[in-house]
């Protein structure tokens, strides 16, 4: 489950993470209103589950009045990538120095979770590991957290400054401990930034919660924004149903998430396009799976149709009567005489 950005920061903020104050507004008049009480400059950002918002226009920074109504205006109501913003956060603007990027995400590979952390923040991650893996260190989390050692390790790795490495050292453990505590999957800052008044702030924030551990987390549960999501995908899961949808246009209904991925992976050697990955449940569950239902009520029909006809038949007293004779191996009138 994706977490807005103004949602992934109250979660930081709650954790002690340094993070600017800000307002979310769903009108211009709330966003001039929240700007008043912060000051000038301010940035209005689009509140979308979706990356790339400033290249895409979804996030300005304002100087006035007069500019954050035309911007506030404009961003409110456009689309972006097919999801309508209803909302935008106000947030004081910051006179950054350097940025960095930190996030702690799931190494399904050594099925262990990573810290990450990279000099050159501000931008698409997955850019700087294919392009410029040296400016990448990753470090392993285990089950004890992220120790003082190693979190100064990747402070040292980000800064040269000793009273900022040791700042940035405090967040990344806050980080790693939200990641944790929150049964997150990716837990990101991007950019961490260094004021030039010396202060270190995450400036941006994105959270994924693993859609497994909901039922332990219902404060989590109830910031799904379900208007972000495909409807089909939450049919799926109010029915217990793992769905995914694609692109392609061979639709798959599996048993079992195994051998969901091996027939997609069929699918595509033979040169098709998977629609979905649907895996009903790896038990079959009837109640979970409408076709098996239907098929189970449909055979519970025709079971009790077939019990009818034998009860006509025979005349009703029949089967009973044969059923207590049968059990003890005598009849009741044997039963009654002495041995």
């Amino acid at each position: 489950m994706n977490l807005h950005e103004f949602q992934s920061k109250d979660l930081f903020r709650t954790a002690g993470i340094p993070v600017p104050p800000g307002d979310v507004a769903t009108t211009v008049e709330g966003a001039l209103a929240s700007a008043g009480g912060f000051g000038y400059p301010v940035v209005v950002k689009a509140q979308v589950l979706i990356g790339g918002r400033g290249k895409a226009g979804g996030v300005k920074v304002v100087r006035t009045p007069e500019e954050l109504s035309r911007e506030a205006g404009r961003i409110l109501g456009m689309n972006l990538r097919g999801l309508k913003v209803s909302r935008v956060l106000i947030t004081p603007s910051a006179e950054i120095a350097r940025e960095y990027y930190a996030g702690m995400v799931l190494d399904r590979r050594n099925e262990l979770p990573v810290l990450m952390v990279s000099p050159e923040g501000g931008i698409d991650i997955e850019e700087v590991a294919r392009e410029r893996p040296e400016k990448l260190l990753k470090i392993p989390v285990d089950l004890r957290g992220l120790p003082h050692y190693r979190a100064r390790a990747a402070a040292r790795f980000l800064d040269k400054d000793p009273a900022i490495q040791k700042k940035i050292a405090s967040i990344l453990r806050l980080l790693a401990g939200v990641y944790r505590e929150r049964d997150a999957s990716l837990a990101e800052i991007n950019p961490l930034v260094v004021t030039k008044g010396g202060e270190v702030l995450a400036l941006d924030a994105k959270v994924v919660i693993d859609d497994s551990a909901l039922d332990r987390h219902p404060d989590l549960a109830a910031m799904r924004d379900l208007s972000a999501e495909d409807p089909d995908e939450i049919e799926a899961r109010e029915r217990g149903l793992s769905y995914v949808k694609l692109d392609g246009s061979i639709g798959c209904v599996v048993n079992g998430a195994g051998l969901a991925m091996a027939t997609m992976d069929l699918i595509q050697f033979h040169g098709g396009k998977p629609a979905n990955f649907l895996d009903i449940g790896g038990s079959s569950n009837p109640e979970s799976d409408p076709a098996h239902r239907n098929e189970r009520e449909g055979s519970a029909r025709a079971s009790l149709e077939a019990r009818d006809d034998r009860l006509e038949r025979h005349g009703r007293s029949g089967p009973r009567g044969h059923r207590a004779r049968g059990g003890g191996g005598m009849s009741a009138a044997g039963a009654e005489k002495p041995a």
